[in-house]
């Protein structure tokens, strides 16, 4: 949710002044204007009484079914399997799909970086100090029973999201104070201090339940009870580890709002869950689902050659990604002795051949990940600027001197699987770090064997660690490869009990909050965050908060590049490799706007994309049909 994960207060004792006791500032000046959207820094493309978004089809046809595997996860959610229809705790495997069951206060606008409009919530007015926001509901809104949706049913969600949602929802939420509804019409939501930029589109992006369904019901247990909602879609049928179908509302009270025209076309979208991608791959040609993101260029390249295609009955397009990427790699569990030294870290990097991987594996399909911001302007290149010294000089002393150079760039290698001059380094620096050699076996400070478990729940990524393995074991680490199923993935990597994982940090276009996730000590030390390497550092916290404190968007790219350099610096991961687009794969019965929009052109990219912008062609499906 991915996601969700890539979209999205506790009593505040407010009483029933908001005006006295949020609005100060607000009552001075005779109240603050109510506005029909929000943005990190205030900027917005559509006013006040838009009709659509400009990227939809508003005369879209409804009908249809679209299916499709998972290929973003957020939360508890696997790729693989579900257990629960609770999407949004820490325990159980979450179904995919159950964000489109529940609406927001605010909808996210797929052709701007962060902007938000009214959804649940038709208007906000913001204090003066923007420390309280105080949200306007919609009359019409209802739950699927029939009962209205109120401002009780919001203030509920966001302090019971606050106090038993997952931990990444609760990292998120800690400059939430709590949420208090005045009236059936209006919640309040204050927040602290110096409080993350990105925080009050975080809260307006959460689902919003029944305070009424949850009165005799545990919130953070899993169930396979669909929990009432109000979205665009109801959960329909579904089999534990197998599929799960959701069905379009027909007389959803939402549908003409200008969040929602052109959008939510399809009757039933179904996710299809496999444990092989190979597999998976078998149930697509045999259109046992409909649409595919593929994201192994060995498959892209070499097995989309079966009939379907040949006679165009499935359809591939490959879309530029123009939205930052992140960073994926194999993470470094720093909070295990053998990796706490830098020149140890530093050593697997020079271990690892990603020309040769890429050209013998990955078709040279892939480039190289070098920052956690890959593929965005918030990428450190060079030498720093001075507005970057000034953020980075306090920390002089504590950080590694590189911060203050040039970048960290993982190491070229001459493509040979084995370079000799990398592997040199790489056993240079082992040497360096106090780990000897004896009988062929690299062996650690306290004189045990330096053993290295990569854990992965994917089979198809084993040939991707092959070559790097075998060179590690020529540097006389004991280097293997765990193979898990997803629910042990899942316990192990959240509960940190792995040496060496792989992870992926997604990254929005206007990245705020959510940096506390993966970069800080707080993060660290809380499982089931997305900070894998437990990244620990005092300058990371710090840079982390001016982050989140920018008031400008140059303040906040200036602020992310130093804390790429110091990321970078600590070495915590050695970076895999990024899509520069997306391969899209699909059987001719869709359309799709001309234009589809940067920040939602797939779900991969923003966990709408095709569920909520194409459309069943009936046309195309009739073609279809009689080329059988």
């Amino acid at each position: 949710m991915a996601q969700l994960s890539r979209r999205h207060v506790l009593a505040l004792g407010v009483g029933g002044a908001f005006g006295a006791a949020v609005l100060r500032g607000a009552s001075a000046s005779e109240g603050s204007p109510e506005v029909h959207g929000i943005s990190a820094f205030g900027d917005l493309k559509y006013p006040a009484d838009f009709r659509r978004f400009d990227y939809v089809n508003p005369d879209a046809p409804k009908g249809g079914t679209f299916s499709l595997i998972p290929s973003v996860r957020g939360y508890n959610q696997s790729y693989f399997t579900f257990n629960s229809l609770n999407a949004f705790v820490l325990k159980g495997e979450g179904a995919q799909g159950m964000d489109l069951t529940f609406v927001t206060l605010m909808a996210h606008a797929g052709d701007e970086p962060d902007a938000m409009y009214g959804f649940a919530a038709k208007s906000v007015q913001i204090s003066p100090d923007k420390l309280a926001y105080r949200f306007t509901m919609r009359p019409e809104a209802k739950f699927h029973d029939g009962t209205k949706l109120t401002a009780h049913d919001a203030a509920f969600s966001i302090n019971v999201l606050k106090d038993k949602g997952h931990p990444l929802i609760q990292i998120q939420m800690r400059d939430v104070k709590g949420a208090e509804a005045l009236d059936d019409a209006t919640v309040v939501v204050n927040f602290a201090e110096k409080r993350a930029r990105d925080v009050p589109l975080y809260v307006a992006g959460l689902p919003i339940f029944s305070k009424a369904y949850y009165a005799s019901r545990v919130f953070d247990e899993t169930t396979t009870d669909a929990p009432l909602g109000s979205g665009p879609y109801k959960v329909g049928k579904f089999e534990i580890n197998r599929f799960i179908e959701f069905e379009r509302v027909r007389d959803w009270w939402g549908a003409d709002l200008p969040v929602c025209r052109g959008s939510n076309n399809f009757d039933v979208i179904r996710y299809e869950f496999y444990r092989d991608r190979d597999v998976a791959f078998e149930g697509f040609t045999g259109k046992n689902y409909l649409y595919r993101e593929e994201f192994t260029s060995r498959i892209w390249a070499t097995r989309y050659d079966f009939p379907a295609i040949k006679d165009g009955r499935v359809k591939r397009e490959e879309v530029p990604d123009q939205t930052p990427s992140g960073g994926q790699g194999w993470f470094l569990n720093t909070r295990r002795d053998k990796f706490k030294n830098l020149k140890v870290r530093e050593a697997l990097n020079y271990a690892f051949d990603f020309e040769w991987t890429n050209k013998t594996i990955m078709y040279g399909a892939y480039a190289r990940t070098r920052s956690p911001f890959q593929n965005s302007d918030l990428v450190a290149e060079g030498m720093p600027s001075p507005e970057e010294l000034k953020l980075l000089e306090p920390f002089r002393g504590q950080v590694p001197d590189e911060v203050f150079g040039e970048p960290f760039v993982p190491p070229v290698s001459d493509g040979s699987g084995q370079d000799r001059a990398l592997l040199r380094k790489a056993q240079q620096l082992l040497q360096e770090a106090q780990l000897p050699v004896k009988d062929g076996k690299r062996l650690l400070p306290n004189g045990e064997v330096f053993g290295i478990e990569f854990l992965t729940d994917e089979a198809s990524f084993q040939p991707h660690h092959a070559s790097f393995l075998k060179n590690l074991n020529m540097l006389g680490v004991d280097a293997n490869l765990r193979l898990v199923d997803a629910v042990q993935y899942r316990a192990r990597v959240e509960s940190f009990d792995f040496d060496v994982a792989i992870n992926r940090l997604s990254m929005s276009a206007t990245p705020g909050d959510s940096l506390r996730t993966y970069f800080t000590s707080q993060a660290a030390a809380t499982k089931g965050s997305y900070n894998l390497a437990g990244a620990s550092s005092p300058a990371l916290d710090a840079l982390v908060e001016k982050a989140m404190a920018a008031a400008t968007r140059n303040d906040l790219t200036v602020a992310c590049r130093a804390i790429d350099r110091v990321f970078r610096a600590g070495r915590y991961w050695v970076p895999q490799w990024y899509n520069t687009s997306h391969r899209l794969a699909y059987w001719d019965e869709f359309s799709h706007p001309a234009n589809l929009p940067r920040y939602a052109l797939s779900d991969y990219a923003s966990g709408v994309g095709e569920r909520t912008l194409w459309w069943y062609d009936r046309a195309k499906a009739v073609k279809i049909e009689q080329a059988k």
